[in-house]
């Protein structure tokens, strides 16, 4: 989103606050939940068609899911807001030469997969099917894929789940809408009532929310990587959930950016899962 969008969007919806702030908050929400990007593109489309597809669903939303069939252990591949199954082209290839059972989702509003909005706690719901269906034996979560798989895993605490690798991941939910507030130069009343929508529909204040705080809850080991130079989630994110999941290894990377999409990384999960 252009500087002068993001500039129009929160004086709109700061506007809109003065005639009515649950309206304003409401605006707020719906924009901080609809992914602007994540569709396949045709290199993205031409790759996971090598995958055998299947669809399952939580209530009424699709998730469209991608398998490769292997005999060793089997992976689940978790990505991150804006993208697609598709972006783990080069870690799926690499753990089909070592003949891993390799499955990928789609969060909910990305990809192939339904539902008109994302919220991690939807795509927790969503790697619950999965992980229901195919019993992974490792996931791999991006960013808030990361976040999403330690929410899930901290409400269902799947006894088959061995090791957990989080990639750039979040800490504190209350930080990611911070970030949003603040880039969209929202007013107090808008941020307030924000506040109290998100209370209202997920019963929890933001701060409840916190990858940080529901690792204490999970048992397997962990690999953390994350890059100084991430310019998305803060590089102090991975600190603290490191300081929270004891038994896990903190991998520090440097000019790899957010998406940690490198070869390097590669090998550093790959390392991970065989040993």
């Amino acid at each position: 989103m252009g500087s002068i969008l993001i500039k129009l969007v929160g004086s709109s919806i700061n506007a809109l606050s003065y005639l009515s702030k649950t309206s304003a908050a409401n605006k707020a929400l719906t924009l901080f939940s609809k992914p602007r990007r994540g569709q396949i593109n045709q290199a993205q489309f031409d790759f996971l068609a090598t995958a055998k597809k299947e669809i399952l669903y939580y209530e009424s939303h699709e998730i469209m899911t991608y398998r490769w069939i292997g005999t060793k252990k089997t992976i689940l591949l978790v990505h991150g807001w804006e993208s697609n199954s598709g972006r783990w082209k080069p870690l799926i290839n690499h753990l089909k030469n070592k003949d891993h059972n390799i499955i990928a989702l789609d969060a909910p509003a990305h990809g192939n997969s339904g539902s008109g909005y994302f919220n991690a706690l939807l795509y927790a719901e969503f790697i619950n099917e999965v992980a229901k269906k195919f019993k992974p034996h490792i996931i791999v979560g991006h960013s808030v894929g990361g976040m999403a798989t330690v929410f899930f895993q901290k409400k269902y605490q799947l006894k088959g789940i061995q090791k957990l690798v989080l990639l750039g991941a979040p800490s504190n939910f209350k930080d990611v809408l911070k970030r949003y507030t603040d880039m969209l130069r929202y007013n107090r009343r808008v941020t307030e009532q924000l506040n109290l929508e998100i209370i209202e529909q997920f019963g929890s204040s933001p701060e409840s929310f916190s990858t940080a705080k529901y690792i204490q809850t999970i048992h397997a080991e962990g690999l953390i990587i994350h890059d100084k130079d991430d310019n998305i989630i803060p590089y102090n994110d991975a600190l603290l959930i490191k300081e929270n999941y004891k038994n896990s290894k903190l991998i520090s990377t440097k000019g790899l950016g957010h998406s940690l999409n490198h070869k390097s990384v590669t090998f550093y999960i790959s390392e991970f899962i065989e040993n």
